[in-house]
């Protein structure tokens, strides 16, 4: 059974500076800048795995800096790290969180548990046939899919 990094005891701060490190590689190939304030929401959204809103993100941003942090420069800077791919956008929860392959096109499944809040990228082989299958039979080209799925974690299993 796989465990999601979200329920796995591991070194957070590993996990922020890889995706960090990801990132600047993934953006340098691609000869994009990865600005200061681009940096800064993606390690916020890397900080935790639970998903993070554009006004919370404007909140620890203006925290941090010496002025308020306006809403179209933190909605800019999600729309750039959506672009390269850096971030995932949960719809249900108006939310992102930090994509763990960000080099790899693939489709998004996210476990998101209802007790703690934590969501997890979910990528299924298996899954993700069963989904290309069932649009080649009904004749539909997927360009997209995010599926998003709601439950208990494995940490929060048996707690009400």
């Amino acid at each position: 059974m796989n465990t999601p990094i979200a329920c796995q005891q591991h070194n957070h701060a590993l996990c922020i500076d890889e995706a960090l490190s990801a990132a600047r590689k993934l953006c340098q190939g691609n000869n994009v800048r990865l600005t200061s304030l681009r940096e800064q929401v993606l390690e916020l959204i890397w900080q935790s795995h639970k998903p993070l809103g554009a006004y919370a993100l404007m909140e620890m941003l203006s925290e941090a800096a010496t002025r308020k942090v306006a809403p179209p420069t933190v909605y800019r800077a999600l729309d750039f790290l959506l672009e390269q791919h850096l971030i995932h956008r949960i719809n249900s929860l108006n939310a992102f969180i930090g994509c763990p392959d960000p080099h790899t096109q693939h489709q998004n499944q996210f476990l998101i548990c209802r007790a703690c809040g934590n969501a997890s990228e979910c990528i299924d082989e298996t899954l993700n046939q069963a989904i290309n299958t069932a649009g080649q039979n009904y004749g539909f080209s997927i360009e997209q899919c995010s599926l998003e799925i709601t439950g208990l974690c494995a940490n929060c299993q048996g707690v009400k």
